[in-house]
């Protein structure tokens, strides 16, 4: 079996629980065929560069998937057939990373940073999380 991330970009009139449940079916396929899901994140309703049939948004998803070739195939028609799925994009790495992808990570810090803001931080003593400066 070989690791893999999977991108894919939803159409923008869908909701959230569309785009969950689409991830489920392709967890449930990768699981039919003898792979497993190890990380799934929603990224949120993001912009696009340009406009792909007629759409300026779309919700965004990663998946990180332990699969056979085979499985990821399947996987990848049934995204064809889908006209809710705008793109998406496989590649295959060397390992899966466990950890938060930096659009999430970011997002985190963003929040941090905006709670300090506002005052719902007591511990606040005016360093950035990541660095250490002022």
């Amino acid at each position: 079996m070989a690791f893999y991330e999977h991108v894919l970009i939803a159409r923008q009139d869908i909701s959230p629980q569309q785009v969950d449940t689409l991830i489920e079916e392709i967890t449930r396929t990768i699981s039919e065929h003898g792979g497993k899901v190890g990380k799934s994140e929603y990224w949120g309703l993001r912009n696009l560069a340009y406009r792909v049939r007629k759409n300026r948004k779309g919700h965004y998803a990663l998946l990180n998937i332990d699969a056979s070739a085979a499985a990821v195939h399947e996987v990848e028609r049934r995204l064809r057939i889908n006209e809710d799925v705008l793109r998406y994009l496989t590649i295959r790495v060397e390992a899966l990373d466990d950890e938060p992808s930096p659009v999430l990570a970011r997002r985190d810090r963003e929040e941090k940073r905006r709670a300090r803001r506002e005052g719902r931080d007591d511990g606040f003593d005016g360093r950035d999380d990541d660095r250490g400066e002022m």
